[in-house]
């Protein structure tokens, strides 16, 4: 539902049906005022909310037809997964389009209740109003769209949003009191519950309603996949132990949400992946655009600086008497560092901005993270050193591209 564009519109239609009759019930009652450039007569009035509609059936049409385009050109320029990730879940866009629906909606229906001799003057009034509203919103719409599809725009977003993910999943610093690490023994399971519907991708689980049942029950329960993993019918979905081996399947079914694509929401490792893939796409010979990979490794340090500081063995949920009962696979450190470093190193080494990034990154985070962090950082900055040796012949071009800077050329 948060990935899609039609349901504020749908609410908007709703919301239109009542507001509209709960205005004209109360312009029978009470003694409205009305703007006083409104024509008077039934045939002006007409025309007016003939005006309405149509700049709202144009901006619906223009709006629509737009954003197909932006699309397309956004996602074959940076990568398709931004499309369920950032631009069909943006509220500015979906409540716009709201807007016009609500509006066309509204004046057609006002429409339908002029008649010769009776106007609803607060009603046209308002649809006046909410023209005007339309207008006013689809100029801006116009800019904010624009701005929207800017590659720095687009890797922020996706950084905001692993941000926010990352503070969820790993709730507590590196070291601190309060995190959690627990793991249960496969051969000790007394039930597997297998996944029975159509293939698809963990997007998420509600962790405190698998630690209920597993408490109401005095048993645990095990999640095999990790979220963002791929999942087959039939393959192992759930391991139970002890008394939660009597709760049903279609009881831990509805805890669990499998989808067609990933989504960010519990996935901390998917915003590495879509600003990776922006990066590596705008290092493809055909788009040939290092410095948008530059902006998307800033976001990149941004996030593994942010990870680098959390504890990342939260995989498990224990109870108030600290008994086990949920556990579930976390990505570790080094699945992060890998992820960050690794494809863009092997397509990027070449050129001197990411080169000149890379090296800037892996020392900064070396520096300002715990000791424990250090040693997958020290590996990367060697592999890419090594990585620049085999690349440049000229040791001129070498030691300009093993200097380390955070704006890569700037």
């Amino acid at each position: 539902m948060r990935s899609s564009l039609w349901i504020v519109p749908l609410v908007a239609l709703l919301v239109e049906q009542v507001t509209i009759r709960l205005i004209s019930a109360l312009e029978l009652r009470l003694d409205w005022f009305w703007l006083p450039q409104l024509a008077t007569t039934a045939a002006g009035t007409d025309g007016e909310l003939d005006t309405v509609i149509t700049l709202t059936v144009a901006f619906i049409v223009f709006t629509f037809g737009s954003i197909l385009v932006a699309i397309q050109v956004a996602s074959g320029q940076l990568t398709p997964r931004i499309i369920a990730t950032t631009l069909l879940p943006d509220n500015a866009i979906r409540f716009i389009v709201g807007l016009f629906v609500f509006t066309l909606l509204f004046a057609a229906g006002t429409k339908a209740r002029v008649e010769e001799g009776t106007i609803p003057h607060f009603a046209v009034s308002m649809a006046m109003i909410l023209g005007i509203a339309s207008l006013t919103a689809f100029l801006f719409l116009i800019d904010y769209t624009a701005r929207l599809l800017r590659p720095i725009s687009i890797v922020r977003r996706i950084g905001m949003q692993g941000a926010r993910v990352i503070d969820a999943v790993y709730p507590h610093a590196i070291g601190e009191a309060g995190s959690s690490s627990g793991r249960l023994q496969p051969g000790l399971a007394g039930r597997t519950v297998p996944h029975n519907g159509a293939s698809g991708i963990v997007l998420a689980f509600n962790q405190r309603a698998l630690a209920r049942f597993a408490q109401r029950s005095d048993g645990a329960v095990e999640l095999i996949p990790k979220v963002g993993s791929f999942v087959a019918a039939g393959e192992p979905l759930f391991r139970l132990y002890g008394g939660t081996t009597a709760i049903g399947d279609h009881q831990l079914y509805a805890q669990i949400a499998i989808g067609p694509e990933r989504t960010i929401e519990q996935d901390s490792t998917f915003a590495f992946r879509v600003i990776v893939d922006v990066a590596v796409k705008a290092l493809s010979k055909a788009i040939n655009d290092p410095t948008t990979a530059v902006l998307a490794i800033d976001q990149l340090h941004r996030l593994l600086r942010r990870v680098g500081r959390r504890e990342l063995h939260d995989n498990a949920m224990f109870d108030a008497q600290g008994k086990l009962r949920v556990t579930f696979p976390t990505p570790n450190w080094e699945d992060f560092v890998h992820l960050t470093f690794r494809e863009i190193r092997l397509y990027g080494a070449e050129n001197f901005q990411i080169a000149r990034r890379l090296a800037a990154m892996a020392v900064d985070l070396i520096d300002t993270l715990p000791e424990a962090r250090r040693l997958a950082l020290r590996s990367e900055l060697d592999l890419l050193r090594r990585a620049l040796e085999r690349s440049y012949a000229f040791p001129e071009d070498l030691a300009l591209a093993e200097q380390p800077d955070l704006q890569g050329l700037g």
